[in-house]
């Protein structure tokens, strides 16, 4: 099946009819809103730190397994691709999958949980209303306001891009049924509405499924060259196995290393694939004609077929215990869990070891207020950083090897 590029959709976002910036500002002559959205992100404090945070394995595990970076930029490519070929907005889908993942900790998902158990008594810690506030807030770039001031289809797309948050009353929902949505995300929401409520853009759609086709092939890739598990162990895995017989058909003297990039190549390209033609039934049976009737549509327009969600649930459920729950892996994250929690109770306890502008400010005896600004300071954190930080502190500091 040859995927082109499709006309225009009525449905796709349009950069000439965004609802804007929070803060006005001039346009460019020469980019559109969208297109100088991913300018800002890739220009970025938080972007380039992605370079050295952890995707599965840690940074000096090696130099060809996937960081936070080379992961995004993979998301960037397969959703550039699917905004193509559903002819939605490429920019507006590059631009959340750039920034999909800022808000992550170091340490991977490992150091988000333990950013959330330490900031338990505070609201906890997630890494989507990380992004949001990374974007709002915490960068510094430019004279006239905090964050990147983003235009409100970037940022409902980064905090929606999983889909709704909550019902129409505003009370949580799916993942935040019981703990309410976040505290950063509900700030936010008072200053700006992002109707957390609806579904998100196409494109924002087509950015989170990116994700879930990057990692689930990448993972597998990274797990291979980890000898964390073996082709023949993929053999087993529905959908998997059959692209790894259908390449020993063809190539039956192939070396291993080229089978698993083959693997890799071949589950990506039937993935894509799969979500145009499954998009492509779905819109057409809305026929939406505009990016708000995609908001409104009640159920997402961007998704797996039935049987393509199964094998690649079925996928995620080989890599959990072959990969993220693996011995060598879980060994390495429990001590970077504690390195984490370490450098909060630390930081918290001498606020002065932060740097000036991270402390200075600080009411006096707000608990909250400094272990809110202690958890910003160490989810900004490359794993490297966070390394050195905890042996500036602490007389052993593992080596997560």
């Amino acid at each position: 099946m040859a995927i082109s590029s499709a006309p225009r959709a009525a449905y796709a976002s349009d950069p000439e009819l965004t609802r804007g910036r929070l803060f006005t500002e001039p346009a460019s002559p020469s980019r559109n809103d969208f297109r100088r959205d991913c300018d800002r992100i890739i220009h970025s404090t938080a972007f380039r730190r992605l370079k050295h945070k952890t995707q599965v394995f840690v940074f000096h595990e090696g130099d060809h397994y996937r960081t936070r970076l080379t992961h995004t930029l993979e998301v960037q490519q397969i959703a550039r691709s699917l905004a193509r070929a559903l002819g939605l907005d490429e920019d507006l889908a590059e631009a959340l999958a750039l920034a999909h993942d800022l808000g992550h900790p170091p340490f991977g998902h490992i150091g988000e949980r333990a950013l959330d158990a330490v900031l338990k008594s505070f609201g906890g810690f997630d890494h989507n209303a990380q992004a949001l506030r990374i974007v709002t807030a915490l960068e510094r770039r430019y004279a006239q306001f905090d964050g990147l001031n983003l235009v409100w289809e970037t940022l409902e797309g980064l905090v929606k891009h999983n889909g709704p948050l909550t019902d129409r009353a505003g009370n949580g929902i799916g993942r935040y049924a019981g703990t309410g949505v976040p505290r950063a995300i509900r700030e936010y929401q008072a200053v700006q509405d992002l109707q957390l409520w609806s579904f998100a853009s196409a494109e924002a759609q087509v950015a989170a499924i990116a994700d879930d086709i990057a990692y689930d092939a990448h993972d597998i890739d990274d797990g291979l060259r980890a000898h964390l598990f073996s082709i023949s162990d993929l053999s087993g895995v529905p959908f998997v196995g059959d692209i790894v017989r259908e390449i020993a058909s063809q190539y039956p003297a192939l070396e291993s290393v080229r089978v698993g990039h083959e693997l890799m190549r071949r589950l990506i390209t039937r993935m894509i694939e799969d979500v145009v033609a499954e998009s492509g039934r779905r819109l057409a049976a809305l026929a939406p004609q505009s990016a708000d009737d995609v908001r409104n549509a009640g159920e997402a327009v961007i998704g797996f077929s039935p049987g393509m969600a199964v094998a690649e649930r079925g996928i995620k459920d080989f890599l959990f215990p072959h990969m993220y729950r693996h011995p060598r892996v879980m060994r390495v994250m429990a001590e970077a869990e504690s390195v984490v929690a370490d450098l909060f109770a630390h930081y918290t306890q001498n606020p002065a070891d932060m740097p000036d502008e991270w402390h200075q400010d600080l009411p006096q005896g707000d608990r909250a207020a400094l272990a809110l600004r202690a958890g910003d300071f160490i989810a900004g954190m490359t794993d490297r950083f966070a390394l050195a930080e905890h042996a500036r502190f602490f007389d052993l500091t593992p080596e997560l090897r």
